[in-house]
């Protein structure tokens, strides 16, 4: 096939595979980026190129970064002794957008799922144990998602922690604070007052 045969289809089919890029917007993106001048086009193929040449994961913590070990497992200002565990880099992003946390991160690179064949040994969790063996951390934040892979594992790590001198808790789940009692369904309402505390 010609390869000048329909550019545009090319470029809807290229960035439709992008997360949360629908045909109507991967659409958008493409006419948008077909009226834009070639240097400009080309400025943003090269820095999506070279900022994925350009990130290293942490070999302590498991988050992108442009060096290893990472800004934050290197900041001394940080408390080292608590390690919050998420599925992602981006719950580390979410987590550092709220300014409130100053420990560290595990980052396991996925949860368990049997249904997409993800088992324990496919994921970080190794790797958590052995710095909760060598390091000298105190607390195991849990903050993988509350849906029932990120339930599943959470409950996984906690259980092969058990025989650690470390104190593993879980992030509280609830009402969005906004929220009408109308409209919380039953299992984040049940949390909620699972979760309650003295005022």
């Amino acid at each position: 096939m010609d390869r000048h045969a329909d550019p545009i289809g090319r470029m809807v089919a290229q960035l439709s595979r992008l997360p949360g890029i629908g045909r109507k917007s991967a659409q958008r993106l493409a006419y948008y980026i077909a009226s834009q001048p070639e240097e400009w086009v080309r400025e943003l193929a090269e820095t999506l190129l070279r900022g994925r040449q350009d990130i290293r994961i942490c070999s302590r913590c498991g988050n992108y970064a442009a060096m290893d070990p990472c800004a934050l497992c290197e900041d001394t200002k940080r408390q080292h002794d608590i390690v919050c565990v998420v599925r992602d880099p981006r719950d580390v992003a979410a987590i550092e957008r709220m300014r409130e946390y100053t420990g560290g991160y595990h980052v396991l690179h996925g949860a368990i799922s049997p249904m997409e064949g993800i088992g324990p040994e496919d994921i970080r969790i190794r790797e958590l144990l052995a710095r909760v063996g060598t390091e000298a951390i105190s607390e195991v934040i849990l903050a993988t998602n509350p849906d029932i892979e990120g339930e599943a594992t959470a409950a996984y790590i906690a259980r092969l922690l058990k025989p650690f001198v470390v104190r593993v808790t879980r992030l509280a789940h609830g009402m969005p604070v906004g929220g009408d009692l109308e409209y919380v369904d039953e299992v984040t309402l049940g949390r909620a007052f699972q979760g309650r505390r003295e005022m």
